[in-house]
């Protein structure tokens, strides 16, 4: 299966999610999902050779894959303590995100289901802590509960080069900080974004959930500005969001802002493991400023600090107060 054969129409706040299951020892099947857009094959199992210090019990080795490439299989089962995935025919999924390919062992995979980002739903607090960070969302499809991965948080706990990251220097002495919002459905992204560019220091950020939440937040920042007389621009200088994300997906969300009269003058730029070159054109045709892949938050700290430098200054309002009262 390749991800050029399903392409969703762009800022129609829908995915498309690979169903897949994990047959346990005492006979219980768990049913987990993963972005079509990260995948790139489903094949039967194979033959895996060791790897010399394996980070983690879950890592079973690495096959060879196409173009050369060495690709790491996880065992998934093993990786959220449930022993190992038991089944007489298992598959692997094949994934590509954060210019990285993984694979995944898996009991089986059941079908494809294309849903509206409002079926998706955030975990529960307890779930989170259950899972150690690695459900990202939850999904009720034809009676039962799919829990979608946070495919990012599990491949960064095998290899922390590939988790979010940036360059070791501190712009905090700045006399102006930009207000930022940033929206992304998962914790450990959205703590080390936020601790990240508060010690840089060019940013306040008000964090979203999902784009839903981002969503209002703009709609209030929005109302607050016309009621003051003042652009939205002195309040809120722009919007860094991931793609997917429960209720309201990045590619909506960037339309939504750029199809508003008062919005459209915040740069967005979209900060997601998918970015590649069809996706990159999706976000060109909703208006982003501007895309990057993750892990490299340098890069769009930069980009978002040129954007925001490069349009009309605001009349004078401090931002870091501003953002202050707002986070």
């Amino acid at each position: 299966m390749s991800q050029t054969q399903i392409l969703l129409e762009v800022g129609t706040n829908e995915l498309e999610l690979v169903e897949f299951y994990i047959d346990e020892a005492d006979g219980y099947r768990g049913y987990y999902g993963i972005n079509v857009s990260k995948v790139v094959e489903i094949s039967r199992s194979q033959p895996v050779t060791a790897m010399p210090q394996m980070p983690h019990p879950s890592v079973l080795g690495a096959f060879p894959f196409r173009d050369g490439r060495i690709v790491p299989l996880i065992d998934i089962s093993k990786f959220l303590n449930k022993g190992g995935v038991v089944s007489d025919d298992p598959r692997i999924i094949i994934t590509e995100f954060n210019k990285t390919h993984t694979a995944f062992l898996v009991s089986g995979v059941t079908r494809i289901h294309r849903i509206s980002w409002k079926q998706v739903e955030a975990p529960t607090p307890l779930l989170l802590e259950i899972s150690g960070g690695s459900i990202t969302a939850v999904v009720r499809l034809e009676g039962r509960v799919v829990f979608v991965l946070d495919a990012e948080a599990i491949v960064a706990a095998m290899n922390p080069a590939l988790s979010v990251r940036m360059d070791e220097r501190d712009d905090s002495a700045l006399d102006r900080k930009y207000h930022i919002i940033h929206a992304d459905d998962s914790v450990s992204i959205r703590h080390l974004v936020n601790d990240l560019l508060k010690k840089e220091g060019r940013f306040e950020v008000t964090q979203a959930n999902d784009g839903e939440e981002a969503w209002k937040m703009l709609q209030q920042f929005k109302q607050e500005a016309e009621e003051k007389g003042m652009p939205i621009t002195d309040i809120v200088q722009g919007v860094i969001t991931d793609i997917e994300m429960p209720n309201l997906d990045g590619l909506t969300l960037c339309r939504y802002i750029k199809e508003d009269a008062i919005l459209k003058e915040l740069p967005v730029a979209m900060f997601s493991s998918l970015i590649s070159t069809s996706l990159a054109r999706k976000c060109e045709s909703v208006g982003a400023d501007a895309q990057f892949a993750k892990p490299d938050l340098q890069a769009i700290s930069d980009k978002m600090y040129e954007l925001i430098q490069a349009r009309p200054a605001p009349s004078g309002t401090d931002h870091a107060h501003v953002a202050a009262q707002h986070a």
